[in-house]
């Protein structure tokens, strides 16, 4: 079965308050869509399709040479979105999964959970849900008796009745290819907004007797999607705990992990020592039985094992030999 990808990253991001692209914001050094990416290569062999639209060049540019892409010059919402990839993947591809890049913390476990949910079921969509308080503005599912889905209700389009649904949209979806691209030429733009919902093919297949199937995450924090600083925040932390968590499961001694701020690409030995206020960023490598900080800050530092950095050592660039010993308070540039 052959998956292709479609990454959303079309719009401003208005909440943002930004000049900045919302899906080029960093997010722990990284800008926000380069999580999509991560997720697309882990995936699927061929290269995703990335709809670009506001400042597209400057999406390009972040993006590179690792996506194909496809301009949706007027903002007519996600289905028009996803139209704009018919051309590029239309009979490439007997599944076709869609996500936005502003939703950086989902798991390619989660991924190929619903990928596998897909194919069994043989459901024209098969879609992830949450399940959470706060709807966030996220779509409601509505369920049929046999447990599919039967709609989803946008939530400027919902009833009193509807928004007490607590079973949220995640906005991920896995397509039979060959019933999409049909099926988004029907879709019929909103009363209200004037725009093209993805997420109305979910009674589109219905109408066609066809199965709109729901898997639901088993980790909310996955389905928190980024379209304001508050939610930048929000997802800062999660990937701050889950990376602190890897460290420490490996073998590092991190002894106040809400203290320390480890980026993912960092590397770290194991009974490596790391104090509270430590600051590990970019292509940052720790050798074994280390002892860093307390508030170390180190950028593009090399580190062999057994080196001890003192207190509030400031460093980029620096290779330092094994068994070193930094005094406290040194700032050392390559």
């Amino acid at each position: 079965m052959t998956t292709a990808i479609v990454i959303l990253a079309a719009g401003k991001g208005t909440r943002m308050k930004s000049n900045l692209p919302k899906v080029l914001h960093p997010l722990a050094g990284r800008p926000m869509i380069a999580y999509s990416l991560d997720l697309a290569r882990a995936l699927s062999d061929l290269p995703p399709v990335v709809i670009v639209g506001y400042k597209a060049e400057e999406v390009k540019a972040a993006v590179g040479n690792r996506a194909t892409f496809v301009e949706q010059t007027e903002q007519l919402g996600t289905g028009h979105a996803v139209m704009q990839a018919e051309a590029a993947l239309a009979g490439r591809a007997d599944t076709v999964l869609v996500y936005a890049a502003d939703m950086p913390l989902i798991t390619p476990a989660t991924l190929q959970r619903l990928r596998q949910a897909h194919a069994e079921s043989g459901a024209a969509i098969t879609m992830l849900s949450v399940i959470a308080e706060d709807p966030r503005g996220f779509g409601r599912v509505v369920r049929g008796e046999d447990g599919g889905a039967l709609a989803i209700v946008e939530e400027i389009e919902a009833t009193e009745e509807e928004k007490a649904i607590r079973e949220l949209n995640a906005g991920v979806y896995c397509f039979d290819g060959a019933w999409l691209w049909p099926a988004l030429h029907r879709l019929q733009p909103s009363p209200r907004k004037g725009e093209y919902y993805l997420t109305d093919l979910v009674g589109l297949a219905v109408a066609d007797g066809r199965r709109a199937e729901v898997v639901t995450t088993e980790t909310p924090a996955e389905a928190l999607g980024v379209n304001t600083r508050v939610h930048l925040a929000e997802a800062e932390t999660v990937v701050r705990r889950r990376k602190n968590r890897d460290l420490m499961l490996s073998g590092v001694t991190i002894l106040d992990p809400d203290a320390v701020y480890i980026q993912p690409q960092v590397q770290v030995g194991r009974d490596t020592t790391i104090w509270p206020g430590v600051v590990l960023r970019g292509d940052t490598v720790i050798g074994e039985g280390c002892v860093i900080g307390p508030h170390a800050v180190l950028t593009d530092v090399h580190a062999g094992d057994g080196a001890v950095i003192g207190a509030g050592v400031l460093a980029r660039g620096c290779h330092f030999p094994d068994g070193i010993d930094i005094p406290p308070g040194s700032i050392l540039n390559d």
